[in-house]
């Protein structure tokens, strides 16, 4: 842990977390296959000065999710001005690579679907320069998808700081008692659990015994993986309970029948292939906004 790191480890489980409000996901490693190539690109770019390429345990310890700043120093610490060229060079040299060869993380759209389906917020949060984490969103068809996108650069401090997680909980104006992160590197999930967030850890980067030096909640091999969808399951089950104790209710005037939830929820998905009509907005506002306060109900109860 770099020395002033505060960490504040999270004894929340995922079914904890219910009803849960968002899900905050590191990019490389976490949302796209993309290190092969981030390790294409720093071969290539040893090779072009004559420098001996490094072994994987020393790229996997010492470059993976760090911030650029702090790669370059690692590289070549006694010339850092060149070490900043070689870290801008590289990453044109990865964006060049990552706009024809991106892969994503198998289970991925899996997981963004269960997510847009809850109405859930969501936050990419990066060490990754603005221009390599807006292209790999783009190549993955997420544009849409994220509520904000948070970058080493918009923070006083990148991971393993917890800057970047807290200023993505700000922006989302959501509780960490309600959200979890997914991360796949060693400073990612120390700052997520620098944050007090509870860290479902990926095994795409990292090997699992280094990763549990970070303390995260769970690891799972990707989006497919079945505890992950064990856990997943158990937080929908326990959202549902403390929800029926706190039924959603329709005015009067929008000319919705007294019924169970499921019920009503089911009105609300004929709202999807209709067309944008004034009363669409105002249900669709008033839904939400009693589902916002319904949230602070249950928030009180538990």
């Amino acid at each position: 842990m770099t020395t002033g790191e505060k960490t504040v480890q999270s004894k929340a489980s995922i079914p904890d977390l219910a009803p849960l409000e968002a899900v905050l996901f590191d990019i490389d490693g976490t949302l796209c296959d993309s290190d092969p190539l981030h390790y294409i690109a720093f071969c290539e770019m040893f090779a072009e000065i004559g420098m001996e390429v490094p072994d994987d345990e020393f790229l996997s310890k010492n470059i993976a999710g760090k911030h650029n700043d702090d790669i370059a120093a690692i590289l070549f610490p006694d010339d850092i001005p060149k070490g900043m060229k070689f870290m801008k060079d590289a990453e044109e040299r990865f964006r060049r690579l990552a706009s024809e060869n991106l892969a994503s993380i198998k289970g991925l759209y899996r997981l963004t679907k269960w997510i847009q389906d809850r109405g859930l917020k969501r936050a990419a949060v990066t060490n990754a320069p603005k221009q390599n984490a807006e292209l790999m969103i783009s190549k993955l068809g997420l544009q849409d998808f994220f509520d904000a996108v948070i970058v080493a650069s918009d923070c006083e401090r990148a991971k393993p700081y917890p800057d970047p997680y807290l200023k993505a909980l700000q922006l989302l104006q959501v509780s960490k008692d309600h959200t979890f992160v997914c991360e796949d590197s060693l400073p990612g999930i120390r700052a997520g659990v620098a944050a007090g967030l509870p860290v479902v850890g990926l095994t795409t980067t990292y090997p699992e015994n280094l990763l549990m030096e970070a303390n995260p909640t769970i690891l799972i091999k990707d989006y497919e993986d079945p505890k992950l969808w064990d856990y997943l399951g158990q937080l929908d089950n326990k959202t549902e309970e403390l929800l029926e104790k706190h039924p959603l209710q329709f005015p009067s005037n929008l000319g919705y029948p007294n019924c169970k939830r499921e019920e009503q929820e089911t009105l609300l998905l004929d709202f999807e292939n209709q067309p944008d009509t004034n009363f669409v907005r105002q249900t669709k506002a008033f839904v939400q906004e009693t589902k916002n306060k319904e949230f602070q109900l249950i928030n009180n109860c538990v």
